[in-house]
């Protein structure tokens, strides 16, 4: 079946629109920032987390950019709805940094809410021209009772996992920021 000229023009336009969208970021919706040289080309790139747009229920954003031919920041990776937390709410701050090893560390946490309190990082690497979880690291602990707490460090790339000071083997691999959901770290940790 063929397209019509119409629909097609149509489409190739709301698909740039879309791509434009992702590009612009209200200097206001950003809440932390990091540089790098996430692509080990020598030149700094740049990683940031942004707030959702106003009235939307997703969660924050990932902005990655890498510093292309032209000397200008360009967006390589766009994660949209990936980190839970707020900026009004003291002890749920999310934030993101740099690694010494060139890898991005973006964390959420909830310190201040409820009994059960617990902290998520994901760990960013730049592979195979593209943005993957390298690894996912989740803790927490219940205030009113302390023996119970889970303590989890998972090497998504080569599946080793060491779950409250055991190790334990899953599958490795190589998911992009873009498709990481966090149920995927979290049935791992058994934090759900």
């Amino acid at each position: 079946m063929k397209m019509p000229r119409t629909a097609a023009t149509l489409f190739f336009f709301l698909s740039a629109l879309t791509a434009q969208a992702a590009d612009m970021i209200d200097p206001s919706r950003i809440i932390s920032a990091a540089t790098g040289d996430w692509d080990k080309d020598g030149s700094p790139d740049l990683a940031l987390l942004a707030e959702p747009p106003e009235g939307s229920e997703d969660s924050h954003g990932i902005y990655i950019y890498l510093k292309g031919e032209t000397n200008r920041l360009q967006l390589k990776t766009f994660a949209p709805d990936k980190v839970w937390g707020s900026v009004t709410t003291y002890g749920q701050e999310p934030f993101i940094e740099a690694l010494p090893n060139g890898s991005i560390l973006i964390a959420s946490h909830n310190d201040a809410i409820g009994r059960h309190r617990w902290e998520q990082k994901l760990t960013i690497a730049y592979r195979n021209f593209d943005f993957v979880v390298a690894g996912y690291t989740y803790t927490s602990y219940d205030t009113l009772d302390l023996d119970n707490t889970t303590n989890c460090d998972f090497n998504v790339l080569t599946g080793k996992v060491k779950l409250d000071d055991k190790p334990v083997a899953v599958a490795g691999a190589m998911i992009f920021l873009k498709d990481w959901d966090d149920e995927t770290g979290q049935k791992v940790c058994r934090a759900q």
